[in-house]
């Protein structure tokens, strides 16, 4: 089964997924946050997902904010709606960051394609964590 990641963003939320034996990790879609939930119904089934991996964005100084608690609500509303999925806060720091560094956005399609960029970053860090379970 796969495990998939998401970047949630006020307005966007990026995604990524696993290949089937966990090995690697690659963008999926970027999605409007007002159609996650839809998206989610279809994607988490069709897909095989036993693991979703939820980008925690603290502070650099590692504490929460505004942001970090909008994303745990989010994360618990979502675990709540998909209670087949084991859910997963995982440290976000500087994702968003790398993303910018890897792809330099020329136009709209590719401004929106960093969120998956940034999503499979987070979910490249976490499945090292995973392999030693």
């Amino acid at each position: 089964m796969k495990v998939m990641a998401l970047d949630l963003g006020d307005a966007w939320v990026g995604t990524a997924l696993t290949d089937a034996l966990r090995f690697f990790s690659k963008p999926y879609k970027t999605v409007a946050a007002a159609d996650l939930e839809t998206f989610l119904q279809d994607v988490l089934r069709q897909e095989k997902v036993s693991i979703v991996v939820v980008g925690y964005p603290k502070t650099m100084q590692g504490h929460e904010s505004d942001q970090t608690r909008l994303v745990v609500t989010t994360k618990e509303k979502l675990e709540t709606m998909f209670p087949e999925q084991t859910w997963v806060l995982w440290d976000e720091r500087l994702s968003s960051k790398q993303a910018r560094m890897l792809k330099n956005p020329k136009n709209k399609e590719e401004k929106l394609q960093q969120h998956s960029i940034a999503a499979a970053i987070i979910l490249e860090s976490y499945l090292p964590y995973l392999a030693n379970l």
